[in-house]
């Protein structure tokens, strides 16, 4: 499949999306490029704008299996991955799948369950694989994690732990429509007379692993590959955090950067791309000194002045393709 090919899909699907998610275009996008970089994606909001849609619009769209794990403080790790039950019929153990075992997976409110629960995601997350009672079940492909937390309820909440956080591949916010969006929300809600919305399969899974695969043959030439590097390495060094991107942040980078530039139709990845994506792909894998938050500052403000620090690379060293 040609980038034009994928720039096409990818617009389709978005479109259809749209139907029901208005005027989120940007977050909307975002969450696509998560997909077709064959990572995890974390939406950080208050609740009421559409995370839990969102996700589930993308599912139908695709035609992918989504489970739904609302998360909370009893819930135990076997809820999700599943457990051996006794079969009182034969006596031998039968393992009886959890809901991960899906293609979209929505982990909602994940910072309500204890760490027990959110590592039992660790392992499928990473290795595409759950084990139980030594035995290792293989997740089908394609496997896709959005988890939903909500950024203003601090009581009885556990927050992600950095390694978990270091799992997923961008973490992005939706916002408040405008007045003119929240009122085509409106609008559309009262002429198709009910809450359901009705979305048509434009791809299906095995679309879904080609336009990812088609992600692998963007071109990113060594300018650009280096200049990825800088930025990574300028959060390391950068006295405001405590601690900075890892090479899992480096790589986050790039396959997002490569997945805009096959979104935007193009075979090869530009600083632009590397920008575009910077925030959502590197903020959430920051950790600031502690006196600075009181002063209110983000670790997405310091990327945006990493970015600005770091020298662009030239455009003929961008451009060219191998």
């Amino acid at each position: 499949m040609t980038t034009g090919n994928v720039q096409q899909s990818c617009n389709a699907l978005l479109t259809e999306v749209e139907k029901a998610i208005v005027g989120k275009r940007d977050a909307l996008e975002l969450v696509l490029l998560g997909f077709l970089a064959d990572g995890h994606v974390l939406l950080e909001d208050v609740p009421g704008l559409a995370k839990t849609l969102m996700a589930r619009c993308f599912a139908q769209t695709i035609g992918l299996e989504f489970a739904r794990v609302q998360f909370t403080p009893d819930l135990m790790p076997a809820d999700i991955t599943g457990s051996s039950i006794l079969d009182q019929r034969s006596g031998q153990f039968e393992f009886r799948r959890g809901p991960i075992f899906s293609n979209l997976l929505l982990a909602d409110e994940i910072n309500r369950s204890p760490a027990k629960t959110q590592a039992a995601l660790l392992e499928a997350m990473q290795e595409k694989q759950v084990t139980i009672d030594g035995t290792s079940y293989p997740l089908s492909p394609p496997f896709l994690v959005v988890a939903t937390q909500n950024p203003i309820e601090y009581e009885g909440t556990y927050p992600l732990p950095e390694a978990q956080l270091d799992r997923f591949i961008l973490r992005t916010s939706v916002g408040y429509p405008s007045r003119e969006d929240e009122w085509t929300i409106l609008e559309r809600r009262i002429e198709r007379k009910a809450d359901e919305v009705n979305l048509s399969q434009v791809l299906d899974p095995g679309g879904l692993i080609e336009l990812q695969r088609s992600v692998e043959s963007v071109h990113v030439s060594e300018a650009v590959g280096l200049y990825m590097v800088d930025i990574v390495e300028a959060t390391r060094q950068n006295a405001s955090l405590s601690v900075g991107a890892s090479p899992r942040g480096s790589l986050a980078l790039m396959k997002l950067s490569r997945a805009r530039a096959a979104l935007q139709g193009r075979e090869f990845v530009t600083p632009e791309d590397v920008k575009a994506v910077a925030v959502p792909a590197l903020a959430h894998r920051l950790t600031l000194r502690p006196e600075l938050w009181v002063q209110r500052v983000t670790a997405a403000d310091i990327v945006e002045e990493t970015l600005a620090s770091t020298a662009t690379p030239a455009a003929e060293d961008t451009l060219a393709v191998s």
